[in-house]
């Protein structure tokens, strides 16, 4: 798939920057947002994030140590998803400029980085996680790391497996990239639609 405008990078191997999201895009998902939605009382259809941002302190305060020792304990057995270990090592070889975009504890991100053998690869600015800025769906994350390199949206490439992934890439301007889920489930939304990480690289690889 090429991508969606003219003067963007026509193959993978010009892109110089990335910015990937960790769960179930780095990471085999293992997140069971409903089990953790029933366990904090947060109705189905409503945002976890958005619901603990809108509680008052005290009740905001407990939730939240909930989540983040269930997300740690998560992140400790985290295994790395299909092909991402080798992508990161390659890209990150060639001189690529990497990034991280979740919206994960910062602190969780970097346990779940740690525990798939790739965090030697991120120094602690480039991790962004849901407290940092205002987190995906909006572009904060990905304005920031656009302004961290100096770089124009266009150069840079937002990798997930998720609509928020793919609506903040485009919000910033970013070429987008799904990885990890079949077909096309949010239609043009994604520039580049891969299988997984092996086979991103495998397309990496074959334009560099």
């Amino acid at each position: 798939m090429q991508p969606r405008s003219p003067g963007r990078p026509s193959v993978l191997s010009d892109v110089r920057h990335w910015i990937f999201d960790l769960d179930g895009t780095l990471t085999v998902a293992v997140h069971d947002f409903t089990a953790i939605k029933h366990a904090l009382d947060i109705a189905a259809h409503e945002d976890i994030i958005a619901h603990l941002v809108g509680l008052p302190d005290e009740e905001e305060r407990a939730k939240r140590a909930w989540l983040f020792d269930h997300e740690r304990e998560l992140a400790l057995g985290a295994q790395a998803a299909s092909g991402a270990v080798a992508l990161l090592r390659a890209l990150h070889a060639s001189g690529c400029q990497l990034g991280i975009l979740t919206r994960n504890d910062h602190a969780v991100a970097k346990l779940t980085l740690e525990a798939i053998g790739v965090a030697d690869l991120f120094a602690d600015d480039q991790i962004i996680g849901r407290d940092e800025t205002e987190p995906k769906p909006s572009p904060a994350g990905i304005v920031y790391h656009l302004q961290r390199w100096g770089v124009d949206a266009a150069q840079v490439a937002m990798v997930g497996d998720h609509r928020m992934d793919l609506a903040a890439g485009r919000a910033a301007g970013t070429q987008t990239v799904l990885v990890n889920t079949p077909g096309d489930p949010w239609p043009g939304m994604a520039d580049w639609r891969f299988a997984d990480c092996a086979a991103l690289q495998a397309a990496w690889r074959t334009h560099a």
